[in-house]
């Protein structure tokens, strides 16, 4: 039986190449794969952003070797940082609710 971590690094893996090499290179990801990759897996985060111009900056930002592609391991860092943030948030939101627990 697979650990959680195990289960959700593969998880990490196979919606990335679910959406890869629909079109171009099958192990990176375009800016319209990256695009329905959001819409598919993160709609809720996409939903929150007021901006049009989401999915383009999110691109900027990851394509770290300015090749006009995302690769896994620049995908990684996106869910990478979003992670961080709902970790942050549900830190935030139990800390007002009075239900904050160090370890």
């Amino acid at each position: 039986m697979s650990s959680q971590l195990q289960t959700a690094m593969e998880g990490l893996i196979a919606v990335f190449h679910c959406y890869s090499g629909k079109e171009g290179d099958k192990y990176k990801l375009s800016k319209a794969e990256l695009k329905n990759l959001l819409q598919g897996e993160l709609k809720e985060f996409l939903a929150g952003s007021k901006d049009p111009n989401v999915v383009e900056k999110i691109m900027g930002d990851l394509d770290e070797n300015q090749d006009g592609q995302v690769d896994f391991q620049e995908f990684v860092v996106l869910v990478a940082a979003l992670t961080v943030a709902c970790n942050e948030f549900f830190i935030d939101s139990h800390k007002s609710c009075g239900k904050s627990k160090e370890h």
